[in-house]
């Protein structure tokens, strides 16, 4: 069901990947907001497919801790290096944003601060406290590091109570170590069960066309149902840069509603699969 595509260099993408460029007054005016409060949005570092569409909108999601990673992800196109020291103004301004944005869902994300002796979730629970302050009719969701399991630093952030709490595990178990080599998949999966556990709405997000394989793709499925997982996204993964990992294989859209259904049935509430999927794409339907 799936079609496979050999690549040598950059390739053609099927037609089911082409997206509108983005125009109109709510992208100029999403566009303006965040220059003008100097924030970083996952939407522009991560190369989002769905930028146009979401931007023209009037949403997006906003990144916070600077633009700068300290892991080296294969797959992801945000900057990886030394950080500088994050603005502690930051909270402030992304709530102001979204604010005038009049966002009725707002979606929040981090780079990783592994260099910080607490990872960033000072600034994580103090962002989610202003943007409540100054939006409290905005429900939120939150993209979240693993802290590197250091557990104390999760709860700090996951109890100033967002509606949603998302942590990608991005891909299958065999290829972590390829894909996310500074991450541990069942360090991901405790995250996501201590968030359940903790009584929160849990999320998380998978990428195909890395070289998975169908039963690989079912055994993370059962794996994030059995800790709890309520919402799962399914996309396609996108090459960056000819410095990233190639695309093995891109997955036909029948093949994604197949998945969509195989996840229902192993008891995952909510399952959002097509190849333009993105963790924060409509993510105001997963309340």
């Amino acid at each position: 069901m799936a079609e496979q595509v050999e690549l040598a260099e950059r390739t053609k993408k099927p037609s089911w990947l082409k997206v509108k460029l983005p125009l109109g007054e709510s992208y100029a005016n999403v566009r303006k907001i965040v220059d003008n409060h100097k924030l970083h949005t996952i939407c522009e570092s991560g190369n989002c497919p769905n930028m146009g569409e979401c931007w023209g909108a009037g949403t997006a999601t906003f990144m916070i801790l600077g633009n700068v990673c300290t892991r080296g992800c294969s797959f992801c196109a945000v900057a990886t290096g030394r950080p500088t020291e994050y603005d502690l103004d930051e909270p402030r301004r992304v709530a102001e944003a979204i604010k005038l944005m009049k966002v009725k869902h707002a979606v929040l994300t981090s780079v990783n601060r592994d260099e910080l002796k607490d990872k960033g979730a000072t600034v994580w629970a103090e962002t989610i406290r202003e943007v409540k302050l100054l939006n409290p009719e905005t429900t939120m969701e939150t993209l979240i590091p693993d802290f590197k399991a250091q557990w104390d630093l999760l709860y700090q952030v996951i109890r100033e109570n967002p509606e949603v709490i998302s942590h990608n595990m991005e891909t299958v178990k065999r290829l972590y170590k390829l894909v996310r080599p500074q991450a541990k998949y069942e360090r991901s999966l405790e995250q996501i069960k201590r968030t359940k556990d903790d009584g929160h709405r849990t999320k998380s997000g998978i990428m195909l066309g890395l070289g998975e394989t169908e039963s690989e793709i079912f055994e993370a499925m059962d794996d994030l149902a059995m800790q709890g997982c309520d919402v799962l996204t399914l996309g396609q993964y996108l090459q960056p840069t000819k410095m990233h990992l190639k695309v093995k294989e891109y997955v036909h859209p029948d093949t994604f509603a197949m998945y969509r259904e195989e996840g229902l049935r192993r008891g995952i509430k909510f399952v959002e699969s097509g190849p333009l999927v993105r963790s924060s794409y409509h993510a105001e339907r997963h309340l």
